[in-house]
Protein backbone atom coordinates (compact mmCIF):
# COMPACT_ATOMS: atom_id res chain seq x y z
CA UNK A 1 0.00 0.00 0.00
CA UNK A 2 0.96 3.64 -0.23
CA UNK A 3 2.52 5.62 2.58
CA UNK A 4 0.78 5.36 5.90
CA UNK A 5 -0.01 9.07 6.22
CA UNK A 6 -2.21 9.12 3.11
CA UNK A 7 -5.94 9.10 3.79
CA UNK A 8 -8.93 7.65 1.98
CA UNK A 9 -12.02 9.85 1.98
CA UNK A 10 -15.52 8.47 1.54
CA UNK A 11 -18.93 9.90 2.46
CA UNK A 12 -17.33 12.91 4.12
CA UNK A 13 -15.13 10.85 6.46
CA UNK A 14 -11.37 10.32 6.20
CA UNK A 15 -9.68 7.01 7.01
CA UNK A 16 -5.99 6.20 7.44
CA UNK A 17 -4.61 3.42 5.30
CA UNK A 18 -4.00 0.19 7.25
CA UNK A 19 -0.53 -0.26 8.76
CA UNK A 20 -1.40 -3.92 9.41
CA UNK A 21 -4.30 -6.04 8.12
CA UNK A 22 -7.55 -4.70 9.58
CA UNK A 23 -10.43 -7.14 10.14
CA UNK A 24 -13.80 -5.72 11.12
CA UNK A 25 -16.44 -8.21 12.27
CA UNK A 26 -20.17 -7.64 12.56
CA UNK A 27 -21.50 -10.33 14.91
CA UNK A 28 -25.20 -10.41 14.09
CA UNK A 29 -27.48 -10.02 17.11
CA UNK A 30 -24.58 -9.72 19.57
CA UNK A 31 -25.84 -7.77 22.54
CA UNK A 32 -22.89 -7.14 24.88
CA UNK A 33 -24.15 -9.61 27.48
CA UNK A 34 -23.36 -12.57 25.19
CA UNK A 35 -19.68 -11.73 25.43
CA UNK A 36 -19.84 -11.02 29.16
CA UNK A 37 -21.58 -14.31 29.91
CA UNK A 38 -19.23 -16.37 27.73
CA UNK A 39 -16.20 -14.84 29.45
CA UNK A 40 -17.64 -15.41 32.90
CA UNK A 41 -18.28 -19.06 31.99
CA UNK A 42 -14.65 -19.45 30.96
CA UNK A 43 -15.62 -20.12 27.36
CA UNK A 44 -13.92 -17.15 25.72
CA UNK A 45 -10.33 -16.75 26.90
CA UNK A 46 -9.23 -14.74 23.87
CA UNK A 47 -12.14 -12.29 24.24
CA UNK A 48 -11.16 -11.94 27.89
CA UNK A 49 -7.64 -11.00 26.80
CA UNK A 50 -9.08 -8.52 24.29
CA UNK A 51 -10.94 -6.78 27.10
CA UNK A 52 -7.82 -6.70 29.25
CA UNK A 53 -5.25 -5.66 26.64
CA UNK A 54 -7.36 -3.94 24.00
CA UNK A 55 -10.34 -1.60 24.13
CA UNK A 56 -13.94 -2.33 25.05
CA UNK A 57 -16.62 0.28 24.35
CA UNK A 58 -20.38 0.31 23.88
CA UNK A 59 -22.02 1.98 20.91
CA UNK A 60 -25.45 2.49 19.42
CA UNK A 61 -26.63 0.75 16.30
CA UNK A 62 -28.98 2.27 13.75
CA UNK A 63 -32.73 2.14 14.45
CA UNK A 64 -34.45 0.19 12.99
CA UNK A 65 -32.08 -2.30 14.58
CA UNK A 66 -32.19 -4.71 11.64
CA UNK A 67 -29.49 -6.39 9.56
CA UNK A 68 -29.47 -4.50 6.27
CA UNK A 69 -29.51 -0.88 7.49
CA UNK A 70 -26.82 -1.60 10.05
CA UNK A 71 -24.46 -3.61 7.86
CA UNK A 72 -24.72 -0.93 5.18
CA UNK A 73 -24.16 1.79 7.79
CA UNK A 74 -21.02 0.00 8.99
CA UNK A 75 -19.50 -0.32 5.51
CA UNK A 76 -20.41 3.23 4.48
CA UNK A 77 -19.63 4.91 7.81
CA UNK A 78 -22.87 6.91 7.68
CA UNK A 79 -26.53 6.53 8.77
CA UNK A 80 -29.49 5.57 6.53
CA UNK A 81 -30.31 9.23 5.86
CA UNK A 82 -27.18 9.21 3.69
CA UNK A 83 -27.02 5.66 2.28
CA UNK A 84 -30.78 5.14 1.92
CA UNK A 85 -31.19 1.61 3.32
CA UNK A 86 -33.81 1.89 6.07
CA UNK A 87 -34.75 -1.76 6.46
CA UNK A 88 -34.59 -5.21 4.91
CA UNK A 89 -37.90 -4.52 3.17
CA UNK A 90 -39.85 -1.40 2.16
CA UNK A 91 -42.74 0.00 0.16
CA UNK A 92 -41.56 1.56 -3.10
CA UNK A 93 -44.19 4.28 -3.44
CA UNK A 94 -43.29 5.22 -7.02
CA UNK A 95 -43.48 1.62 -8.21
CA UNK A 96 -46.40 0.81 -5.87
CA UNK A 97 -44.82 -2.43 -4.70
CA UNK A 98 -43.33 -3.91 -1.55
CA UNK A 99 -39.76 -5.04 -2.19
CA UNK A 100 -36.62 -6.39 -0.55
CA UNK A 101 -33.81 -3.84 -0.17
CA UNK A 102 -31.11 -6.28 -1.28
CA UNK A 103 -30.30 -4.68 -4.61
CA UNK A 104 -27.46 -2.15 -4.79
CA UNK A 105 -29.71 0.07 -6.93
CA UNK A 106 -31.17 1.27 -3.62
CA UNK A 107 -27.77 2.38 -2.29
CA UNK A 108 -27.24 6.14 -2.26
CA UNK A 109 -23.65 6.16 -1.00
CA UNK A 110 -20.46 4.27 -1.89
CA UNK A 111 -18.94 1.80 0.56
CA UNK A 112 -15.59 2.40 2.17
CA UNK A 113 -14.68 -1.14 1.06
CA UNK A 114 -14.94 -0.06 -2.59
CA UNK A 115 -13.22 3.26 -1.85
CA UNK A 116 -10.21 1.53 -0.27
CA UNK A 117 -9.99 -0.92 -3.17
CA UNK A 118 -10.09 1.98 -5.62
CA UNK A 119 -7.26 3.58 -3.62
CA UNK A 120 -5.09 0.49 -4.11
CA UNK A 121 -5.87 -1.59 -1.02
CA UNK A 122 -6.62 -5.29 -1.23
CA UNK A 123 -10.11 -5.80 0.22
CA UNK A 124 -12.25 -8.82 1.09
CA UNK A 125 -15.78 -9.17 2.44
CA UNK A 126 -17.51 -12.36 3.57
CA UNK A 127 -21.14 -12.42 4.68
CA UNK A 128 -23.22 -15.29 6.04
CA UNK A 129 -26.43 -14.75 4.07
CA UNK A 130 -26.37 -13.98 0.39
CA UNK A 131 -28.92 -11.17 0.83
CA UNK A 132 -26.11 -8.79 1.85
CA UNK A 133 -23.46 -9.81 -0.65
CA UNK A 134 -24.46 -7.58 -3.55
CA UNK A 135 -24.69 -4.45 -1.41
CA UNK A 136 -21.48 -5.09 0.53
CA UNK A 137 -19.70 -5.86 -2.71
CA UNK A 138 -21.15 -2.99 -4.74
CA UNK A 139 -18.41 -1.71 -7.09
CA UNK A 140 -15.81 -3.52 -4.98
CA UNK A 141 -12.69 -4.50 -6.91
CA UNK A 142 -11.84 -7.31 -4.54
CA UNK A 143 -13.21 -10.47 -2.95
CA UNK A 144 -16.83 -10.68 -1.82
CA UNK A 145 -18.86 -13.86 -1.30
CA UNK A 146 -21.46 -15.36 1.04
CA UNK A 147 -21.21 -18.52 3.12
CA UNK A 148 -24.72 -19.43 1.95
CA UNK A 149 -23.60 -19.66 -1.70
CA UNK A 150 -19.86 -20.13 -1.28
CA UNK A 151 -19.90 -22.96 -3.82
CA UNK A 152 -21.15 -20.55 -6.48
CA UNK A 153 -18.40 -17.93 -6.04
CA UNK A 154 -16.39 -17.29 -9.20
CA UNK A 155 -13.50 -15.01 -10.11
CA UNK A 156 -15.85 -13.05 -12.36
CA UNK A 157 -18.56 -12.23 -9.81
CA UNK A 158 -16.84 -12.71 -6.44
CA UNK A 159 -13.16 -12.11 -7.07
CA UNK A 160 -12.36 -15.66 -5.99
CA UNK A 161 -13.13 -19.26 -6.84
CA UNK A 162 -12.52 -22.56 -5.08
CA UNK A 163 -13.88 -21.19 -1.79
CA UNK A 164 -14.90 -24.58 -0.40
CA UNK A 165 -11.42 -25.95 -1.02
CA UNK A 166 -9.85 -22.86 0.56
CA UNK A 167 -12.01 -23.02 3.69
CA UNK A 168 -12.10 -26.81 3.94
CA UNK A 169 -15.79 -26.92 4.82
CA UNK A 170 -18.98 -27.74 2.87
CA UNK A 171 -21.73 -25.18 2.35
CA UNK A 172 -23.59 -25.02 5.68
CA UNK A 173 -27.32 -24.84 6.29
CA UNK A 174 -28.60 -21.27 6.31
CA UNK A 175 -30.37 -22.10 9.59
CA UNK A 176 -27.33 -23.13 11.60
CA UNK A 177 -24.44 -21.85 13.67
CA UNK A 178 -22.29 -23.38 10.94
CA UNK A 179 -23.18 -20.53 8.58
CA UNK A 180 -21.41 -18.06 10.86
CA UNK A 181 -18.54 -20.47 11.51
CA UNK A 182 -17.94 -20.66 7.76
CA UNK A 183 -17.56 -16.85 7.73
CA UNK A 184 -14.96 -16.95 10.53
CA UNK A 185 -13.08 -19.85 8.94
CA UNK A 186 -13.08 -18.10 5.57
CA UNK A 187 -11.73 -14.93 7.15
CA UNK A 188 -8.87 -16.81 8.80
CA UNK A 189 -7.96 -18.62 5.58
CA UNK A 190 -8.12 -15.42 3.52
CA UNK A 191 -5.84 -13.69 6.01
CA UNK A 192 -3.42 -16.60 5.99
CA UNK A 193 -3.34 -17.00 2.21
CA UNK A 194 -4.27 -13.63 0.63
CA UNK A 195 -3.56 -11.23 3.51
CA UNK A 196 -5.98 -8.47 2.46
CA UNK A 197 -5.32 -4.99 3.82
CA UNK A 198 -8.97 -4.64 4.84
CA UNK A 199 -11.52 -7.36 5.52
CA UNK A 200 -15.17 -7.28 6.62
CA UNK A 201 -16.84 -10.38 8.09
CA UNK A 202 -20.59 -10.43 8.78
CA UNK A 203 -22.35 -13.34 10.49
CA UNK A 204 -25.96 -14.44 11.01
CA UNK A 205 -28.04 -14.25 14.20
CA UNK A 206 -29.52 -17.76 14.01
CA UNK A 207 -28.08 -18.66 17.43
CA UNK A 208 -28.96 -15.31 19.04
CA UNK A 209 -32.59 -15.61 17.92
CA UNK A 210 -32.84 -18.98 19.64
CA UNK A 211 -30.53 -18.74 22.65
CA UNK A 212 -30.24 -16.17 25.43
CA UNK A 213 -26.86 -14.97 26.75
CA UNK A 214 -25.24 -17.48 29.07
CA UNK A 215 -27.06 -20.54 27.76
CA UNK A 216 -24.99 -23.58 26.81
CA UNK A 217 -25.73 -23.09 23.11
CA UNK A 218 -24.87 -19.40 23.15
CA UNK A 219 -21.65 -20.00 25.06
CA UNK A 220 -20.70 -22.74 22.60
CA UNK A 221 -21.13 -20.27 19.74
CA UNK A 222 -18.90 -17.69 21.42
CA UNK A 223 -16.34 -20.39 22.27
CA UNK A 224 -16.19 -21.25 18.57
CA UNK A 225 -15.88 -17.56 17.64
CA UNK A 226 -13.19 -17.05 20.27
CA UNK A 227 -10.93 -19.61 18.61
CA UNK A 228 -11.15 -17.91 15.22
CA UNK A 229 -10.53 -14.47 16.73
CA UNK A 230 -7.39 -15.84 18.32
CA UNK A 231 -6.24 -17.10 14.91
CA UNK A 232 -6.89 -13.69 13.32
CA UNK A 233 -4.85 -12.06 16.07
CA UNK A 234 -2.02 -14.58 15.67
CA UNK A 235 -1.88 -13.72 11.96
CA UNK A 236 -1.20 -10.09 12.90
CA UNK A 237 -4.63 -8.51 12.33
CA UNK A 238 -6.02 -5.41 13.96
CA UNK A 239 -9.48 -6.62 15.03
CA UNK A 240 -12.55 -4.44 15.43
CA UNK A 241 -15.73 -6.22 16.53
CA UNK A 242 -19.23 -4.81 16.65
CA UNK A 243 -22.82 -5.91 15.98
CA UNK A 244 -25.69 -4.85 13.77
CA UNK A 245 -28.13 -4.99 16.68
CA UNK A 246 -28.84 -6.64 20.01
CA UNK A 247 -31.57 -9.15 20.80
CA UNK A 248 -34.39 -9.35 23.34
CA UNK A 249 -36.95 -11.92 24.50
CA UNK A 250 -40.33 -10.95 23.04
CA UNK A 251 -42.61 -13.06 25.21
CA UNK A 252 -44.95 -13.01 28.15
CA UNK A 253 -44.22 -14.81 31.42
CA UNK A 254 -45.41 -18.10 29.92
CA UNK A 255 -43.04 -17.81 26.98
CA UNK A 256 -45.72 -16.97 24.42
CA UNK A 257 -44.94 -14.30 21.79
CA UNK A 258 -46.18 -10.81 22.66
CA UNK A 259 -47.40 -9.48 19.33
CA UNK A 260 -49.32 -6.36 18.35
CA UNK A 261 -50.97 -6.96 14.98
CA UNK A 262 -50.99 -3.45 13.57
CA UNK A 263 -52.89 -4.07 10.33
CA UNK A 264 -55.73 -5.76 12.23
CA UNK A 265 -55.80 -2.93 14.74
CA UNK A 266 -55.87 -0.17 12.12
CA UNK A 267 -58.41 -1.97 9.94
CA UNK A 268 -60.70 -2.13 12.97
CA UNK A 269 -60.12 1.55 13.81
CA UNK A 270 -60.12 3.11 10.34
CA UNK A 271 -61.74 0.52 8.10
CA UNK A 272 -60.06 -1.93 5.76
CA UNK A 273 -57.81 -0.44 3.10
CA UNK A 274 -57.12 2.86 4.87
CA UNK A 275 -53.64 1.97 6.12
CA UNK A 276 -50.72 -0.09 4.84
CA UNK A 277 -48.36 -1.62 7.43
CA UNK A 278 -44.77 -2.43 6.38
CA UNK A 279 -42.50 -4.60 8.51
CA UNK A 280 -38.87 -3.79 7.61
CA UNK A 281 -37.58 -6.94 9.37
CA UNK A 282 -39.06 -9.04 6.53
CA UNK A 283 -36.46 -11.02 4.59
CA UNK A 284 -36.23 -14.47 2.98
CA UNK A 285 -35.13 -16.05 6.29
CA UNK A 286 -38.16 -15.79 8.58
CA UNK A 287 -38.12 -19.21 10.26
CA UNK A 288 -36.49 -18.00 13.47
CA UNK A 289 -38.39 -14.72 13.85
CA UNK A 290 -41.63 -15.12 11.88
CA UNK A 291 -41.13 -11.63 10.34
CA UNK A 292 -41.86 -10.16 13.77
CA UNK A 293 -39.70 -7.26 14.95
CA UNK A 294 -40.05 -4.13 17.04
CA UNK A 295 -40.18 -1.51 14.27
CA UNK A 296 -42.87 -0.85 11.67
CA UNK A 297 -43.79 1.91 9.24
CA UNK A 298 -47.35 2.79 8.27
CA UNK A 299 -48.74 4.55 5.23
CA UNK A 300 -52.00 6.27 6.06
CA UNK A 301 -53.87 9.22 4.44
CA UNK A 302 -53.32 12.62 6.05
CA UNK A 303 -56.95 12.86 7.11
CA UNK A 304 -56.65 9.64 9.12
CA UNK A 305 -53.13 10.16 10.49
CA UNK A 306 -53.90 11.79 13.84
CA UNK A 307 -56.59 9.22 14.57
CA UNK A 308 -54.24 6.35 13.71
CA UNK A 309 -51.45 7.80 15.83
CA UNK A 310 -53.76 8.22 18.81
CA UNK A 311 -55.05 4.65 18.52
CA UNK A 312 -51.53 3.23 18.30
CA UNK A 313 -50.18 5.23 21.23
CA UNK A 314 -52.88 3.78 23.46
CA UNK A 315 -51.78 0.16 22.86
CA UNK A 316 -49.80 -1.49 25.69
CA UNK A 317 -46.37 -2.51 24.44
CA UNK A 318 -46.03 0.40 22.01
CA UNK A 319 -42.97 2.46 22.90
CA UNK A 320 -43.14 5.27 20.31
CA UNK A 321 -45.38 6.48 17.50
CA UNK A 322 -43.60 9.10 15.44
CA UNK A 323 -44.50 11.07 12.35
CA UNK A 324 -42.23 10.68 9.33
CA UNK A 325 -40.43 13.95 10.08
CA UNK A 326 -39.94 13.01 13.74
CA UNK A 327 -38.54 9.60 12.78
CA UNK A 328 -36.19 11.11 10.18
CA UNK A 329 -34.86 13.53 12.78
CA UNK A 330 -34.55 11.05 15.66
CA UNK A 331 -33.23 8.00 13.79
CA UNK A 332 -31.43 9.62 10.82
CA UNK A 333 -33.58 7.86 8.23
CA UNK A 334 -34.34 8.54 4.57
CA UNK A 335 -37.80 10.13 4.65
CA UNK A 336 -38.90 8.81 1.27
CA UNK A 337 -38.34 5.21 2.34
CA UNK A 338 -40.42 5.10 5.51
CA UNK A 339 -44.13 5.51 6.08
CA UNK A 340 -46.20 8.42 7.33
CA UNK A 341 -45.95 6.97 10.84
CA UNK A 342 -43.23 4.92 12.51
CA UNK A 343 -44.08 2.56 15.39
CA UNK A 344 -41.50 1.18 17.80
CA UNK A 345 -42.50 -1.41 20.39
CA UNK A 346 -40.93 -2.03 23.78
CA UNK A 347 -38.29 -4.60 24.73
CA UNK A 348 -40.80 -7.42 25.31
CA UNK A 349 -43.09 -6.82 22.32
CA UNK A 350 -43.01 -7.29 18.55
CA UNK A 351 -45.12 -5.87 15.74
CA UNK A 352 -46.97 -7.84 13.08
CA UNK A 353 -49.49 -7.14 10.34
CA UNK A 354 -52.38 -9.58 10.83
CA UNK A 355 -52.31 -12.87 12.69
CA UNK A 356 -53.08 -14.94 9.60
CA UNK A 357 -50.02 -13.60 7.75
CA UNK A 358 -47.38 -14.74 10.24
CA UNK A 359 -46.33 -18.37 10.29
CA UNK A 360 -44.94 -19.02 13.76
CA UNK A 361 -44.67 -22.78 13.32
CA UNK A 362 -40.90 -22.46 12.97
CA UNK A 363 -40.56 -20.98 16.45
CA UNK A 364 -39.43 -24.06 18.34
CA UNK A 365 -38.22 -21.91 21.25
CA UNK A 366 -39.60 -18.71 22.83
CA UNK A 367 -39.38 -15.77 20.42
CA UNK A 368 -36.33 -13.52 20.55
CA UNK A 369 -36.17 -10.60 18.15
CA UNK A 370 -35.02 -7.00 17.58
CA UNK A 371 -35.74 -3.79 15.72
CA UNK A 372 -36.39 -1.25 18.46
CA UNK A 373 -34.46 1.08 20.72
CA UNK A 374 -34.14 -1.72 23.29
CA UNK A 375 -31.77 -3.58 20.93
CA UNK A 376 -29.61 -0.55 20.14
CA UNK A 377 -26.63 -1.15 22.45
CA UNK A 378 -23.83 -3.10 20.77
CA UNK A 379 -20.17 -3.84 21.55
CA UNK A 380 -17.22 -1.99 20.04
CA UNK A 381 -14.32 -4.25 20.92
CA UNK A 382 -10.72 -4.03 19.69
CA UNK A 383 -7.61 -6.12 20.21
CA UNK A 384 -5.48 -2.97 20.43
CA UNK A 385 -5.78 0.10 22.62
CA UNK A 386 -7.29 3.26 21.16
CA UNK A 387 -6.11 6.83 21.42
CA UNK A 388 -7.63 10.20 20.67
CA UNK A 389 -11.28 9.16 21.08
CA UNK A 390 -13.34 12.00 22.55
CA UNK A 391 -14.95 10.60 25.74
CA UNK A 392 -18.02 12.76 25.08
CA UNK A 393 -18.52 11.36 21.58
CA UNK A 394 -21.61 9.27 20.94
CA UNK A 395 -20.19 6.10 19.43
CA UNK A 396 -22.07 4.20 16.76
CA UNK A 397 -21.46 0.77 15.31
CA UNK A 398 -20.70 2.51 12.01
CA UNK A 399 -17.71 4.18 13.69
CA UNK A 400 -15.90 0.83 13.89
CA UNK A 401 -13.75 1.40 10.78
CA UNK A 402 -12.88 4.91 11.96
CA UNK A 403 -11.77 3.55 15.33
CA UNK A 404 -9.84 0.62 13.85
CA UNK A 405 -8.09 2.70 11.19
CA UNK A 406 -7.69 6.12 12.81
CA UNK A 407 -7.44 5.49 16.56
CA UNK A 408 -5.68 2.14 17.10
CA UNK A 409 -2.29 2.22 18.80
CA UNK A 410 0.01 -0.01 16.75
CA UNK A 411 2.34 -2.39 18.50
Amino acid sequence: MSTKNEMVEVNGRRYARPQAPVVVLCIDGCEPDYITQAIQAGEAPYLQRMLAAGSSLIGDCVVPSFTNPNNVSIVTGVPPAVHGICGNFFYDVEADREVMMNDPEYLRAPTLLAAFADAGASVAAVTAKDKLRTMLGHKLKGICFSAEKADQATLADSGIDGVLQLVGKPVPSVYSAGLSEFVFAAGVRLLQTRRPDLMYLSTTDYVQHKCAPGTLEANAFYRMMDGYLQQLDAAGAVIGLTADHGMSPKTDAAGNPRVIYLQQLLDAQLGAGHARVILPITDPYVVHHGALGSFATIYVPAAERARAQQALQAVPGVDLVLTRDEAVQRFELAGDRIGDLVVVSDHLTVLGTSEAKHDLSGLTVPLRSHGGISEQKVPLLFNRTLQGVDPARRLRNFDVFDLALNHVVHR
